[in-house]
C-alpha cells in the first residue's frame, strides 16, 4: 500500500484544496457575482459537457489503463497510445456531424422552458470533447504510475481559474455571458496543459497502427462507453432533467446542494486515481488474495475517512445554510439525500476498478443502464410533485440500487468481500457522533459555530476510531505524525 497511500495521501491533499476554492465559488461568488440564472446555464452546461463526455472518448480512458500493462515492447506500447489518442477523434467527427444534422430539434427540446440556453448549446459539445481529451492524456499519465499532477490540473486548476473569472466579473472585465465562454475556455487550457504533461511523461511516437489486440480493446470500450454514460447520467443527469422541468435558477439551488455533499465523494476519488491501475494488474496476474486484501483496506480507509467528512457536513449544514442566500436554503434535504448515497458508493472501496477489470462486466453494465432509464423516469414523477427534494430523491434510490447490485456481484462472482466487522463498528461510531452533534446548537455567528463544533468533532471522531483501531493503516498514519511531533 506504500505508492497507494503515498500518491492517494497527496490526491486527497490536492482535491481537498480544489473542492475548498470551488466551496468558496460555489457558496459565495458563484450565487453573488452571477446570480441564479447564469450560475444556473454554466452548471447546465458542464452537466450536459460531463453526460455526453463518454461518447468522445470512446471509453480509451479506462481502456488504456486496462490494456498497457499488457504490452512487452515499447513498439507495442507506443502502437497502443496512438490508437487510444486517434481512434476517438476519428469517431467524434461523426458524432458533430449528427448533432448538426438535428441541430434544431436538439435545440428546441433543450430550449422549451428555459430559452436562456440558447445562445451557449454550441458550448456543450465543444467542453465535452476538451474534458473527453483531458481524460485520456490523465489516463497516460497515471499509467506511468503519475496521478498528482493531472489530479492537481482537474481538482484545483479548474476551480482556480475560475474563481480568477469570477473575480474578474466583480470587476467589470468580463460580463456574466462572456463568464460562460471562459469557463469552456478553461477546460480547453486544462487540456492543453494535461496533454504536455502526458508527452512530457512519455515522449509521444505516433503511429497509424492498429493493435494486434483490437477485437478485444474495441468490445471492452463498447462496454466503458455504456459505465460511463451510465456514471455521468446518474451523476449529472438529474439537472439535465431539472431543465426541462423546472425555471433554470432550479438548477443553481440545486447544484449548491449537491456541490456540498459531493465533498464527501472526494476520499473515493483520491484513492481512484492510483488504485485503478494498481487493481488492473492484480487481476492480470490473477493475485486474487492480494485484491481482496486491498478491496478490504480501501474500503475502510475510506469509510472511515468519508465518514468524518459527512459528519462535518451534516451536522454543520444549518450553519453552513446561513451564510448563502435565503433562496438556496431549500437545498438542505437534498444535501442529506446525496450525501448518504455517496457515503454508501464510497465505502465499496475499488469496487468499480474491480468490476472493469473482470470479464463478468458486461451484466453490471447493462443493469446500470436500466437504473439510469429508472432514474430518468424517477425524475419525470418525482421533479413535478416536488421539484429538487423530488429529483435528489430520485438519484438517492438510483445510485443506492446500482451501488447494491455492483456490490452482490463482486462478492457472488468474484467471492471478494469489502465489508469486515470494522465496518460496522465505523457504522456505529459515525451514527452516535451525528446524533450528539447535529442537534447541539452554538448560539454563536455560524462561521464560529462551525469552527468550534468542527474541532470538538475531529477530536472526538479522531480519537474513537483510533482507540478502536478501526483501520490499520490510518492508525499508522497518525502515529507517524504523532512521533513527528514528538
Amino acid at each position: 500500500m506504500g505508492i497507494v497511500l503515498n500518491q492517494s495521501l497527496k490526491n486527497t491533499i490536492i482535491t481537498y484544496l480544489g473542492f475548498g476554492i470551488g466551496a468558496i465559488n460555489t457558496l459565495y461568488l458563484y450565487p453573488v457575482f452571477l446570480g441564479d440564472t447564469y450560475y444556473a446555464v454554466t452548471g447546465y452546461i458542464l452537466s450536459c459537457a460531463n453526460v455526453i463526455m463518454p461518447l468522445f472518448a470512446i471509453g480509451m480512458q479506462n481502456t488504456l489503463v486496462k490494456f498497457y500493462s499488457q504490452y512487452e515492447s515499447e513498439e507495442e506500447k507506443s502502437r497502443f497510445l496512438s490508437f487510444t489518442v486517434l481512434f476517438p477523434l476519428v469517431l467524434s467527427i461523426p458524432l458533430i456531424l449528427l448533432g448538426l444534422l438535428f441541430f434544431d430539434d436538439i435545440l428546441l427540446f433543450v430550449t422549451k422552458k428555459n430559452p436562456v440556453v440558447k445562445d451557449f448549446i454550441w458550448l456543450i459539445p465543444f467542453v465535452g470533447l476538451c474534458m473527453a481529451y483531458f481524460e485520456i492524456f490523465y489516463a497516460w499519465a497515471k499509467v506511468h504510475m503519475h496521478s498528482v499532477f493531472g489530479n492537481f490540473v482537474k481538482e484545483v486548476g479548474l476551480r482556480l481559474f475560475s474563481l480568477f473569472a469570477l473575480i474578474g466579473v466583480y470587476y467589470k472585465w468580463i460580463t456574466v455571458v462572456e463568464f460562460v465562454y471562459v469557463t469552456a475556455g478553461i477546460y480547453f487550457l486544462a487540456l492543453i496543459i494535461t496533454m504536455g504533461y502526458a508527452y512530457y511523461i512519455k515522449k509521444p511516437d505516433f503511429q497509424f497502427a492498429i493493435p494486434s489486440n483490437v477485437k478485444n480493446i474495441m468490445e471492452y470500450t463498447f462496454y466503458i462507453i455504456l459505465s460511463g454514460s451510465v456514471a455521468n447520467l446518474l451523476l449529472d443527469g438529474d439537472k439535465i432533467m431539472l431543465n426541462q422541468y423546472m425555471i433554470i435558477e432550479n438548477i443553481a439551488y440545486y447544484s449548491v446542494a449537491t456541490y456540498i455533499a459531493l465533498v464527501i465523494s472526494v476520499p473515493s476519488r483520491a484513492m481512484h486515481q492510483i488504485v485503478y491501475p494498481i487493481t488492473a494488474r492484480l487481476m492480470h496476474d490473477n493475485k486474487f488474495e492480494e485484491l481482496n486484501v486491498l478491496y478490504k483496506k480501501t474500503s475502510i480507509n475510506l469509510q472511515v475517512v468519508g465518514g468524518f467528512v459527512m459528519l462535518g457536513i451534516f451536522v454543520n449544514i444549518n450553519q453552513l445554510y446561513e451564510m448563502v442566500p435565503k433562496e438556496y436554503s431549500g437545498g438542505i434535504l437534498v444535501v442529506f439525500m446525496i450525501g448518504l448515497s455517496k457515503y454508501f458508493d464510497l465505502i465499496l472501496g475499488n469496487n468499480n476498478a474491480i468490476i472493469f477489470n473482470t470479464k463478468y462486466y458486461r451484466a453490471v453494465l447493462f443493469l446500470g443502464v436500466f437504473l439510469v432509464a429508472l432514474a430518468i423516469g424517477l425524475n419525470a414523477i418525482f421533479i413535478p410533485l416536488y421539484g429538487i427534494m423530488g429529483s435528489a430523491f430520485a438519484t438517492l434510490l438510483s445510485i443506492t440500487l446500482y451501488s447494491i447490485a455492483k456490490l452482490l456481484f463482486v462478492v457472488k462472482r468474484l467471492h471478494l468481500y469489502p465489508f469486515t466487522k470494522q465496518t460496522l463498528y465505523s457504522l456505529g461510531i459515525t451514527l452516535l457522533l451525528f446524533l450528539l452533534f447535529y442537534f447541539w446548537e452554538f448560539p454563536f455567528d455560524p462561521k464560529i459555530a462551525i469552527v468550534l463544533k468542527s474541532v470538538l468533532l475531529t477530536i472526538s471522531y479522531v480519537y474513537i476510531n483510533y482507540k478502536f483501531v478501526i483501520s490499520v493503516e490510518i492508525n499508522q498514519a497518525i502515529d507517524v505524525v504523532l512521533k513527528k511531533l514528538r
